[in-house]
């Protein structure tokens, strides 16, 4: 959609229709959230911090063993016995995981199949703690607690599927355990006292329920936290993000809207010596049809200026009686004696009255950037109507064009400052009407058919009913006199 101008300056420019939407400067609304933050499956940028998260499952992994080693042989073994079962035991188990540690550290080295990695290494740590529980006490150790840990690290790791597949090894490897000590097919590790081990059935259904209840309960709690946390920190990286953008906006705009005022001044020395010269009576007519096209720039080149300043100097709307119909009807004598508004026709249908509480120079502004964005999408000999009628407890004002509709995948986007598929334009426009809408708490929606035409619908209620709107006013009180240029 092309940008509106001002009631004070409808000067536009004659030409073929163009489209609605508008697509200038870039601007990336789409702000990408980490890869850490992502949930899981979700494979696009999300290979280098699962690599790095991996790095440290390794690194947290080989700490811990290390730490049970020694305290398993300190204090439950009575001090590290070489030749003893169970130390041999522990010394194999604690090889063996730095072994595999480092062949993920190669694969993590080729960065490829991470999250096969990620699975491969809870199954491997599940079956790590197996043995560590085979000898500190079996179905019954206190080092069952583990397999919880390895739940977590699945959740922080790959979410839910990441914390299934802890659960489920983790419990599959605690009941080979129980199963293979309850049919007594693994005895009691020598050095350990019998009376210590669980290797009836009558004996090991408790601690295999409270065990498996607890990995169950593990699982899932950590796997609601992982990715409430996830989600938390995604959304606060998008604030974030958002913020910085927003504030970088902010700071353009005041640059902008301070050119903008400065360049108004020659501005209007231009405009008023054509003028002159165009009327002085000695040019020829082929020196005066130059003189018309250096007017209408000027007047175009005012135009977008003044939609500059519209957008980048937020004033709070003063609230009043006004009558819509008697505005929407003076829009559109203007724009029909203006621009492009004499080879497209303007019509008005409505009632001699419309009264409605708003500001009423800058609804005179929403219905003038419509109307005249809906003249720039027309054809020559084309009709836009101004419609306006009563519905419930809210006036409707719709603006209806013939051109050529807007193209699906910009109407997301139509409101969007800077944004516009033009070739001339800034895209401001319609983010001024957008601005001025949700200051009063009214509502806009567009129906728009490709190659049918394109009807914006503003809904202006007795009442703004708005939650937000009290918010709204006072946050453009407080940005109004930030972004006022100098001068």
């Amino acid at each position: 959609m092309s940008p509106a101008a001002s009631p004070a300056s409808p000067g536009a420019e004659a030409g073929a229709p163009r489209d609605h939407a508008e697509a200038g400067p870039s601007r990336d609304a789409r702000l990408s959230t980490p890869a850490m933050l992502l949930p899981s499956g979700a494979p696009a940028g999300a290979e280098a911090p699962l690599a790095s998260r991996l790095t440290w499952l390794i690194a947290l992994r080989l700490a811990v063993l290390t730490v049970f080693l020694v305290v398993t042989a300190a204090v439950y073994l009575g001090g590290f016995t070489p030749g003893s079962f169970s130390s041999n035991v522990a010394l194999v188990t604690v090889a063996t995981a730095y072994g595999v540690s480092g062949i993920y550290a190669v694969f993590l080295r080729m960065n490829r199949a991470l999250r096969a990695i990620a699975r491969a290494q809870l199954v491997t740590d599940q079956i790590t703690w197996t043995a560590l529980v085979y000898i500190t006490g079996g179905a019954s150790s206190g080092a069952t607690s583990l397999y919880g840990l390895t739940c977590l690290t699945g959740a922080i790791l790959l979410g839910l599927p990441g914390a299934i597949v802890a659960a489920a090894s983790g419990a599959a490897a605690y009941l080979v355990l129980c199963a293979a000590l309850g049919l007594h097919l693994v005895g009691v590790p020598p050095d350990q006292p019998a009376g210590a081990y669980a290797t009836q059935w009558g004996e090991l259904r408790y601690p295999m329920f409270v065990n498996l209840l607890a990995i169950v309960v593990v699982t899932l709690l950590a796997s609601y936290l992982a990715e409430r946390l996830r989600a938390t920190g995604g959304r606060l990286v998008q604030a974030t993000a958002r913020a910085e953008q927003a504030e970088r906006l902010a700071a353009l705009g005041r640059l902008a809207a301070g050119l903008a005022h400065e360049i108004r001044n020659p501005l209007g020395s231009i405009a008023g010596s054509i003028e002159l010269l165009r009327t002085g009576g000695t040019l020829s007519d082929e020196d005066r049809k130059l003189c018309e096209i250096i007017e209408r720039e000027t007047a175009r080149l005012n135009d977008l200026v003044g939609d500059m300043l519209d957008l980048s100097r937020p004033r709070v709307p003063t609230l009043e009686g006004v009558d819509l119909s008697a505005t929407a009807r003076d829009v559109v004598v203007l724009a029909g004696r203006s621009g492009r508004g004499v080879d497209v026709e303007v019509r008005f249908d409505g009632p001699s009255s419309a009264p409605v509480t708003a500001d009423a120079a800058q609804m005179r502004q929403v219905v003038w950037n419509l109307v005249r964005n809906a003249i720039q999408a027309s054809s020559a000999g084309a009709v836009v109507t101004v419609r306006l009628w009563r519905d419930a407890s809210a006036w409707l004002l719709e603006i209806r064009d013939q051109g050529r509709g807007i193209p699906a995948g910009a109407r997301d986007r139509l409101f969007d400052a800077f944004f516009t598929t033009r070739t001339h334009g800034m895209g401001i426009g319609l983010a001024v009407v957008k601005r001025i809408l949700d200051d009063h708490g009214f509502a806009i929606e567009v129906d728009s058919r490709e190659g049918e035409g394109t009807a914006f619908r503003v809904r202006i209620p007795d009442r703004p009913s708005d939650a937000g709107h009290a918010e709204r006013l006072a946050v453009a009180a407080e940005l109004a006199p930030r972004s006022r240029p100098a001068g």
